[in-house]
């Protein structure tokens, strides 16, 4: 099962934010195969599940510290859901493989029996009774129910924790302590504006005040050329 995609990790920002945001797709993604999962047959979201559940237990043995108490909970839950999937994927796996290999040597002993019968116009059951694996079967049938009520004893299992997990808010304490977080990112992003904002206000100011004393100064010199000018020409109409 592939990963799904976490949006918006930025590397520029802190752990706990980046982190928040995998946890919670991760949370997402476990939680969404439940509805399917808890029921009996369903193998392939089983097994989907148990994926998704290590992939949350991973992130959070490396994170957990960033959302306190909730987090350690939800990882030993999640690491309870991965073993007892687990082992129920194990059945999922052996059933198949000794029920095939059951029928290969009911295949191969109703093969041999058929030799040994010969040109007869029917078969001696005597000649079933001796089949070369008879003493198998019995073993592999034994181990076929074996499996099948263990699997049965898991999902159980399985279905009382998810239902414990439900009623003692689990999930929910995690999805808070991670909304706790990325609310605080938030703000902090808003702060980061607002002081950017107001920095680029300060320079535009005083880019402003540069420009306003550069005209000053312009202004007072050209008032004092003219006064230079003027004084010049009174000067020249007296002396004339």
């Amino acid at each position: 099962m592939r990963a799904k995609r976490v949006k918006k990790l930025d590397p520029s920002q802190p752990l706990a934010d980046n982190a928040a945001r995998i946890v919670r797709v991760r949370l997402d993604e476990m939680r969404s195969f439940a509805p399917r999962a808890l029921e009996p047959g369903a193998v392939r979201a089983q097994h989907d599940m148990r994926i998704a559940a290590k992939r949350l237990r991973y992130v959070l043995e490396t994170t957990e510290f960033c959302f306190g108490r909730p987090a350690e909970v939800a990882r030993r839950r999640a690491r309870d859901l991965q073993d007892v999937l687990g082992e129920l994927h194990d059945c999922d796996v052996m059933l198949p493989r000794v029920r095939r290999h059951l029928r290969e040597l009911r295949d191969a002993d109703a093969a041999a029996v058929r030799i040994w019968a010969g040109e007869a116009d029917d078969l001696n059951p005597e000649l079933a009774a001796h089949a070369p694996h008879r003493t198998s079967y019995r073993g592999l049938e034994t181990l076929i129910v074996y499996l099948q009520a263990r699997r049965s004893l898991l999902f159980d299992r399985f279905r009382a924790l998810w239902a414990d997990q439900e009623r003692a808010g689990t999930w929910e304490a995690l999805e808070r302590a991670i909304s706790r977080r990325l609310a605080v990112a938030r703000e902090r992003r808003r702060a980061a504006k607002q002081a950017e904002r107001a920095r680029e206000k300060l320079a535009a100011a005083e880019r402003e005040e540069r420009e306003a004393a550069t005209r000053a100064a312009s202004a007072a010199s050209e008032l004092q050329n003219a006064r230079r000018a003027a004084r010049g020409e009174i000067l020249r109409r007296d002396g004339g």
